[in-house]
């Protein structure tokens, strides 16, 4: 199972846990076993069938840029960072 790291903004959907862990493929498929595991997290994460604009997921070390199609592998830790805007 890969390990997710939760934001402090999303801990009150996971208990308060900073750290869960979770099934999938891709991550799509990580936050479809996140949502049975934690209600309400999905609609945190997903928006219109891809990643929410204001969420950024990193696996690995890795910025992710397939959305919902990113590969995860059992051993991958995947970071769900709330995205960060500027100029």
């Amino acid at each position: 199972m890969a390990t997710v790291v939760i934001p402090a903004l999303l801990r009150k959907f996971t208990d308060g846990k900073d750290r869960v862990t979770a099934n999938g493929r891709n991550f799509g498929q990580l936050v479809d076993d996140l949502e049975r595991q934690f209600p309400g997290l999905r609609e945190q994460l997903i928006e219109d069938g891809d990643v929410k604009p204001s969420i950024a997921v990193s696996i690995d070390g890795d910025m992710g840029t397939g959305g919902v199609l990113e590969p995860v592998r059992e051993s991958s830790e995947v970071f769900i960072l709330p995205a960060i805007g500027g100029g």
